[in-house]
């Protein structure tokens, strides 16, 4: 499913950061400015934005994850919620440096997270102290706020979706050292260096917010289904 201009002008895509702000990186992006305000040229996001759905697809179709980050009040609760839906990591809460790039260590963390979870779920956290279990219960949560998007993840994404690239520049730094393609949406402020798939347009508004993370969330499920398809025909010759 292709996203449309007029879906971007009633989710305000197009209104940027005030011109003092602005990035010059973003110029080719910007339609023009009103009341000191820029605005994207929804031209080129339209375009740019369906071709980055068409990589999140393709990715998708060869079984690959995508992870979404967004650790800004706005972004949190609409990427967990989309992210979930498409069955895909996410960050919400903090980026905690070396996520990426130090990934092994990361994953005795999420072990530690899936020992205490399972004390929880088994009962055997009633056998230690009250004092103990309340200290083990707290370290859950931490992390549990931390890394519960990304528990299942196996191993290093396919590609980073990423809202505000500002905000997020430790993820975008790590994504490049390891050449993870990264999906971003960038704003006027910003500069689009680093990021493989760019969607220029506005970080902050949740309209906005909603329909970035919906478009991937729609792309991967759809990526998936066809490759289910794809399978299926597969499976079809060979028995005709």
């Amino acid at each position: 499913m292709q996203v449309t201009m007029r879906q971007m002008l009633e989710a305000g895509v197009h209104f940027g950061h005030q011109t003092r702000f602005w990035n010059p990186k973003m110029a080719p992006y910007i339609f023009g400015h009103r009341n000191k305000i820029h605005i994207v040229n929804l031209e080129k996001t339209v375009v740019m934005f369906n071709d980055a759905l068409k990589e999140v697809r393709k990715i998708s179709a060869k079984k690959g994850n995508i992870l979404f980050v967004a650790t800004k009040r706005q972004a949190r609760e609409i990427i967990r919620e989309e992210a979930m839906r498409a069955g895909s990591p996410f960050v919400d809460h903090r980026w905690l440096g070396g996520m990426l790039t130090n990934f092994k260590t990361v994953q005795l963390s999420i072990k530690r997270l899936k020992e205490l979870e399972a004390m929880i779920e088994d009962g055997s956290i009633e056998k230690v102290s009250k004092k103990e279990g309340l200290v083990l219960r707290r370290e859950l949560e931490k992390l549990e706020r931390s890394l519960g998007g990304i528990k299942d993840m196996q191993g290093l994404p396919s590609a980073i979706f990423v809202i505000d690239v500002g905000y997020q520049k430790g993820t975008v730094t790590e994504a490049q050292k390891l050449g993870i393609p990264v999906i971003g949406v960038v704003d006027t402020n910003h500069s689009p260096l680093g990021v493989d798939y760019i969607i220029p347009g506005n970080d902050d508004s949740s309209q906005a917010i909603r329909l970035y993370a919906r478009g991937v969330a729609d792309a991967i499920l759809e990526g998936r289904e066809q490759a289910l398809n794809d399978l299926t025909e597969q499976v079809a010759e060979k028995a005709a």
